[in-house]
């Protein structure tokens, strides 16, 4: 794998429950375990599949025209059970207006077939989860 294939955040305990993820531009985010207003790491990874998706589609249609309403709402059930905690029944749902005239339209017929390329092919995130790709842990020595 080349040096272009890599990808890192750094996770940083802020205080009790509270963490800052920074990426290697220097972006960070909050977030925190669900005691206060932040994301929890389970809603970040559903807003990373819906941002995902959602940057993949915005770039086929927006070149026709710019949408009226763009909004993404990804859901699942968290379980608990012999397999230990994870999410089920993972769904993204597109809910795209485009103006009225011709370019509106081509950006309208293109949706469907935008959304199924994303999910099929192009969202790196969603397609990481589908796949089941296993996850390495280890503690390092300080």
């Amino acid at each position: 794998m080349s040096e272009d294939s890599l990808r890192l955040v750094t996770v940083e305990r802020t205080s009790t429950g509270r963490f800052t993820a920074t990426n290697a531009r220097g972006g960070t985010i909050d977030f925190g375990t669900g005691d206060g207003t932040e994301f929890t790491p389970v809603e970040l990874l559903l807003a990373a599949i819906g941002g995902c998706t959602a940057a993949d589609v915005d770039v086929s249609t927006s070149r026709h025209t710019e949408p009226a309403a763009f909004t993404v709402t990804v859901s699942g059930h968290k379980v608990a059970d012999e397999d230990g905690n994870r999410m089920t029944d993972l769904a993204v749902a597109f809910s795209v207006t485009f103006p009225e005239g011709a370019s509106g339209d081509r950006a309208r017929a293109i949706l469907p077939r935008a959304v199924a390329v994303s999910h099929d092919r192009l969202c790196t995130v969603s397609r990481t989860v589908e796949a089941g790709t296993p996850v390495a842990v280890s503690v390092e020595e300080v």
